[in-house]
């Protein structure tokens, strides 16, 4: 190789150099960017996770507050029920004499 084929070969070398640099520089920033998404994306999954038990905690409070009214209603017809049986016990026992 001559002289000037050499100082050719050292530029071209140079100037791609330099392009690969700056293609390295607009890699890195990128890869910057990225870390950032993914601590941003985890952060997201983590805050997911909370609101995940939060509402699972709201869905128990409401459903039991939901059956609140029907066990009360269930616990009324029970002691009626009872309170029926009772009257014609005794109405029964009176009728025989035994009350």
């Amino acid at each position: 190789m001559t002289p000037e084929e050499l100082a050719v070969a050292v530029a071209e070398n140079e100037a791609r150099s330099k392009s690969n640099t700056k293609r390295l520089d607009k890699v890195e920033a990128r890869q910057d960017e990225l870390d950032e998404l993914v601590t941003s994306v985890a952060l997201l999954a983590q805050a997911q996770e909370c609101v995940k038990t939060d509402v699972q905690e709201i869905k128990a409070d409401v459903k039991a507050l939901t059956e609140k009214p029907a066990r009360r209603w269930d616990d009324f017809v029970g002691k009626l029920f009872w309170l029926l049986v009772a009257a014609v016990v005794g109405f029964a026992l009176a009728k025989i004499g035994l009350g």
